[in-house]
């Protein structure tokens, strides 16, 4: 069985937004998290997805998804206090209904521009290497500073990827990491992610081409390249 584990519990902090959580904010029709949503309720390999989402907009989810007809929506759970833990908390619900063997795929739930062939890579790739992190080249020269103002390496930007998402595993793996994790560091600090998580337990991680484009919400500025790629995706469709 292949899940889909969104989370959406973060505040958005870094967003100025008086009303609505990002993942909420509508942008080209839609909250911006069912944008995320559909792409894996369309997808014909994904069996179930699960959502963490922030306690107090729990019926407010709920209500979102039987808006816009999320059939595979299996459970919403509410999040943590940091991102590892919404996440945790999603990948114990999964593990209560579904085989440990399942395939699960860590999505942000403000990074909707996946094309669907990402998907259909990651999935292959846990089955044949154990793991799969969604990455693209980086196309910029990377500094590694301790200080923010004098780079203390320059790696060669050949060598250099970004990490995005999907991130995807074994469902009983990827718990049994965050379980080895917790024992040390039980609030997930510097654990920005499944692959950082991976590596600091010193396990091997397969990296898998993602698409380009595949943006992260962060700032409202990232709306505007958000509603102009969702746009030129619907006019791709309908000339199809």
């Amino acid at each position: 069985m292949n899940i889909a584990i969104i989370f959406a519990g973060g505040t958005g902090q870094r967003f100025s937004n008086d009303n609505l959580p990002k993942q909420f904010v509508e942008v080209y029709k839609k909250p911006l998290i069912i944008h995320t949503l559909e792409i894996f309720q369309n997808h014909n390999e994904i069996d179930k997805i699960y959502i963490s989402i922030l306690p107090e907009y729990f019926e407010y989810m709920e209500n979102l998804v039987k808006q816009f007809k999320l059939s595979k929506v299996s459970k919403i759970v509410k999040g943590g206090k940091t991102a590892q833990h919404s996440i945790y908390n999603a990948l114990k619900a999964a593990e209560k209904e579904k085989p440990s063997n399942s395939i699960v795929l860590i999505h942000d739930g403000v990074r909707p521009i996946l094309d669907s062939y990402v998907i259909t890579n990651n999935i292959k790739d846990v089955k044949q290497y154990g793991s799969s992190i969604t990455c693209t080249p980086c196309y910029e020269t990377i500094l590694i500073s301790d200080t923010g103002i004098n780079p203390k390496e320059i790696p060669y930007r050949k060598n250099t990827f970004a990490a995005q998402a999907p991130q995807c595993f074994y469902l009983n793996e990827i718990i049994s990491a965050h379980k080895e994790i917790q024992k040390t560091n039980p609030d997930y600090c510097d654990m920005i992610d499944a692959c950082t998580i991976f590596h600091t337990l010193n396990k091997e991680t397969h990296m898998t081409q993602g698409n380009f484009g595949n943006i992260k919400v962060t700032t409202p500025r990232d709306l505007y390249i958000l509603e102009a790629l969702l746009k030129y995706r619907a006019e791709e469709r309908n000339e199809q």
